[in-house]
């Protein structure tokens, strides 16, 4: 094939070479076309081009792939050659029209920034505003103070008659009680007479203790009598009949209830509670049983002296 390429490259060159003229020919032999050349020598020159062509594609086949691979991968990805140059071109794009944008976000940030100011002023405006509140209020209005406390007429445990006004100027603690209670009634009248000795020694302040009877069907004037010197030189004992303790009772928030009757043998169910009445016979405050001697004593000297 390397052999019949090379004699046919020969011929052509011989053909084309202007200082070798073809052989005369007859002339009936000559068919002239439109341009002047001969038709056969344009056959021949086709026929040595494609000899030519193909002739050097093996000699070229090492290093290039042939023609018709070529244009078979050229034809048929030509669609993708396309869309390549399209996405490499689109890629050098900036990307536009994205879900949020810097100028957005910057003003997200401002408006959130705004209701966050907004908020802390007001909630700032608020607060002035309740502290001038109460501070425009009057120095000398109790506000929440219970209604404890009321008129009343008993007898002492030396059978005198006795009402509220006989403790004016005084401050007094009140302890409501009976004197058949089994350990309650006791314990909390020794508490009671233990930090009135230590108010007197502590903050030389005097305080009057006050025991009054739930119980008025039993402790009468004798009994409460004898049962106050077990706990205090100065406690002072109440009684009276049954309609004089519940009203007593009831204006003092006194919560009793004979509980386990038998006969005459019997429980009192009541408040263990005692209360302290400022000079003018107000309520100031209470203490439960949970005060121990200490810290009852330390409760008194302080209402006693926030209130001078």
């Amino acid at each position: 094939m390397r052999a019949r390429a090379s004699h046919l490259r020969a011929l052509l060159s011989r053909a084309l070479s202007p200082s070798l003229a073809p052989p005369a020919r007859p002339r009936a032999q000559q068919i002239t076309g439109p341009c002047g050349a001969s038709r056969f020598g344009a056959a021949f020159l086709g026929r040595a081009r494609f000899f030519s062509s193909d002739a050097s594609a093996p000699a070229q086949g090492g290093s290039k792939p042939p023609a018709a691979a070529a244009d078979g991968a050229g034809g048929g990805g030509g669609g993708d050659g396309q869309s390549g140059k399209s996405e490499q071109a689109d890629a050098g794009k900036p990307v536009r029209g994205g879900p949020v944008s810097w100028l957005s976000f910057l003003l997200l940030l401002v408006t959130g920034g705004g209701i966050i100011v907004y908020y802390d002023k007001e909630k700032k405006r608020h607060i002035e505003e309740l502290k001038n509140k109460t501070s425009a209020a009057k120095p000398g209005l109790t506000v929440g103070t219970a209604a404890i406390g009321s008129p009343f007429k008993l007898l002492n445990h030396d059978g005198k008659p006795v009402t509220e006004k006989d403790f004016l100027g005084k401050w007094t603690l009140f302890y409501f009680g009976f004197t058949h209670c089994p350990d309650i009634c006791p314990d909390e009248l020794q508490k009671m007479a233990a930090a009135i000795d230590k108010i007197k020694e502590k903050a030389k302040l005097d305080v009057v203790p006050v025991f009054i009877t739930v119980d008025p069907e039993r402790d009468t004037v004798e009994q409460v009598g004898d049962y106050v010197k077990e706990f205090h030189p100065d406690l002072i004992g109440l009684t009276g009949t049954t309609d004089e303790i519940r009203q007593v009772a009831r204006a003092y928030r006194v919560y009793y209830m004979k509980t386990e009757e038998e006969g005459s043998d019997y429980l009192v169910d009541h408040s263990i509670v005692m209360y302290l009445m400022n000079p003018k016979m107000e309520f100031v405050k209470f203490y439960g049983k949970n005060y121990d001697t200490d810290s009852l004593a330390e409760g008194i000297i302080k209402e006693i002296k926030g209130h001078v």
